[in-house]
C-alpha cells in the first residue's frame, strides 16, 4: 500500500506519530507520501505500538522492491 494509506491506518488505530525511512538506504525524504509504497515495517504487523514506534520502510512507486 502507499505510505499515505499506511499512515492513515496507523492513525485510525490511535497512534498519531509514525516514521518512514527510504528502504534503498539513500536517505531520501518522503515529501509526497502517496508516491511511496511500504515494503517493510517495524514492529511486525499486529504488534502493539506507541507514539513513534512504527517505522515504515518505503520505496518510490515503480522502483524495484521485494513485495
Amino acid at each position: 500500500m502507499n505510505l499515505q494509506t499506511a499512515q492513515n491506518m496507523i492513525q485510525a488505530a490511535g497512534v498519531f506519530f509514525s516514521r518512514s525511512a527510504d528502504a534503498t538506504g539513500a536517505g531520501r525524504m518522503q515529501v509526497l507520501d502517496s508516491n511511496w509504497i511500504v515494503v517493510g515495517q517495524q514492529p511486525s504487523p499486529g504488534a502493539l505500538v506507541g507514539e513513534g514506534d512504527a517505522v515504515l520502510s518505503v520505496v518510490k512507486i515503480g522502483e524495484p522492491n521485494n513485495c
